[in-house]
């Protein structure tokens, strides 16, 4: 006859918990029927939960009363619930007793008291729209696409760092990739959530008895050369500056006068002199959201050694020199310029070019996932404790989960 737990139990002198001595200090994964001490003194831990089978316990102890200072997290096993959900938890009690049992696979561990909550959702953002294109008639470059971003230091046009949102899950959110300007044409706004990123102002044109200003827009369009020496586009400041202004045309008259480089976010685009050669575009920004090694993957951003830039200005046309588009996918100026680099945001360079097209940027917590809309090749990266989800086409929605 098969010996129930108790009795045996009784007959080999164990009893309850099997209470592991060494104090945990770092991330670790429990084994079931075992209780650990936990030490948060230094930094948050992670106790990542065993496969579950009914009735297996696991309890942690806060050891020097520190889980208010330096949270515990609880991460499950693969797929498997907590509290009846895929989240991760967590205890931010000091001196706490967690004790957590398996149910069964709709509810997976469960705590026998409520100092267990979820973590919260925190979403770092890029989000960079469309650069503009550029005009057949003596053109400035293109500008860049408005770039509002979250993470690192500062955004577009050189104003801090926007605040990452907390989001909730099973929840819709829209996303929009805003795609290039075509010839002589903005580009095209991206969004997420409540961010939009407003689309490059297209190069301005000076032909006969006419006199095409660059466009305003998230970056503004290059001024025009020629007889009307048309001035650069503004960079939108509202809801939050987003870039810099195009440079202004380099003269007024007759003659070979260049036009003036498309603003970039992170710096305006040159205005050259009269006769001189055509503006750079300004340059964009690296806000080192996605590490080199996964942009070049994703084919999103322009990699510079360890730096990934985006929205980089157009080259303004000249008849002589042309103006180089600025690092972060501007193109260069010329006859035989070049279209903005898709995916970046940049602004179009040379005659009757379009712009590149924009691209969204998730970094979010690993313990979560994104479905929806379709991610580019080897989406989502992991990065350290974070996953990056790449958006370089499409509008939809997206959930978190």
């Amino acid at each position: 006859m098969a010996l129930t737990k108790l009795t045996k139990n009784l007959i080999d002198g164990t009893f309850g918990t099997e209470w592991v001595s060494t104090i945990q200090t770092s991330n670790f994964t429990a084994e079931a029927a075992k209780g650990y001490f936990v030490n948060t003194t230094s930094a948050e831990i992670t106790v990542t939960l065993p496969a579950g089978v009914v009735g297996n316990e696991v309890i942690i102890q806060d050891y020097a009363g520190t889980f208010a200072t330096n949270k515990v997290i609880f991460a499950s096993n693969g797929s498997e619930k907590i509290q009846g959900v895929t989240d991760d938890f967590k205890c931010e009690i000091n001196n706490a007793t967690v004790t957590l049992i398996y149910q069964d696979a709709t509810k997976g561990w469960t705590a026998n008291n409520i100092i267990i909550n979820t973590v919260p959702l925190i979403v770092n953002y890029l989000v960079v729209a469309g650069g503009g294109g550029t005009r057949a008639d003596s053109p400035g470059g293109g500008g860049a696409g408005g770039l509002r971003t979250s993470y690192g230091s500062i955004t577009g046009g050189g104003g801090s760092a926007e605040t990452p949102i907390t989001f909730s899950l099973a929840t819709n959110y829209p996303l929009t990739v805003g795609g290039g300007g075509a010839s002589g044409a903005s580009g095209n706004n991206s969004i997420f959530s409540t961010i939009t990123s407003t689309a490059g102002g297209r190069g301005g044109g000076a032909p006969t008895n006419s006199n095409y200003p660059g466009a305003d827009g998230g970056s503004g369009g290059g001024g025009a050369g020629g007889q009307y020496n048309a001035a650069g586009g503004s960079a939108v400041t509202s809801p939050v500056v987003q870039g810099y202004d195009g440079g202004t045309s380099g003269g007024t008259g007759g003659g070979t006068y260049p036009g003036g480089g498309g603003g970039g976010a992170g710096a305006v685009g040159v205005s050259p002199s009269g006769g001189q050669p055509g503006g750079n575009g300004g340059i964009g920004i690296s806000p080192g959201i996605i590490n080199a090694t996964n942009a070049t993957n994703a084919g999103v951003g322009q990699v510079v050694g360890s730096n990934v830039y985006f929205a980089g200005g157009g080259g303004g046309t000249a008849a002589g020199t042309q103006g180089t588009g600025g690092t972060g996918g501007g193109g260069n100026g010329g006859s035989s310029g070049t279209a903005g680099t898709p995916n970046t945001g940049g602004g179009g360079g040379g005659v009757n070019i379009g712009g590149g097209s924009g691209v969204v940027i998730l970094r979010y917590p690993s313990a979560y996932t994104v479905s929806g809309m379709t991610q580019s090749a080897g989406s989502p990266f992991t990065e350290g404790s974070s996953k990056v989800s790449v958006f370089k086409t499409g509008t939809g929605n997206i959930q978190f989960n």
